[in-house]
């Protein structure tokens, strides 16, 4: 079993950066493969990218790609989401998720689960 927890959310203006990263615990955490989710007010909680436990697959929602980084520290277990250009409909909390077996984007997938971090983008 492992347990993860996110933190770096915070308040950002429109078009600004902000890093997210979440610490994963537990004897196996390394191996675990790791996505981020969020869920704005009133919707329903959406995928926005994943990794898996090497490093070496990466996907991303669409509506990310080429603003949003997931990279992670295996020696620090821990993953980051590093989050360019952001727009204020992208105010969420912002979930991490960890999977032994899965690497994917289907959040039904993923096993554990963090508390959740807030991110608010003002306009």
């Amino acid at each position: 079993q492992v347990q993860v927890v996110e933190s770096g959310g915070g308040l950002v203006q429109a078009g600004g950066s902000l890093r997210l990263s979440c610490a994963a615990s537990g004897r196996t955490a390394s191996i675990y493969n790791m996505g981020w989710f969020r869920q704005a007010p009133g919707k329903e909680r959406e995928s926005v990218a994943s990794i898996n436990w090497s490093g070496g697959r990466k996907y991303y929602a669409d509506s990310v790609k080429g603003r949003f980084t997931i990279s992670r520290d295996n020696a620090k277990n821990t993953v980051y989401l590093q989050m360019n250009s952001l727009k204020p409909e992208e105010t969420a909390v912002y979930y991490c998720a960890a999977d032994p077996s899965y690497a994917g984007l289907e959040q039904t997938r993923y096993d554990y689960w963090g508390q959740g971090t807030q991110v608010t983008v003002s306009s």
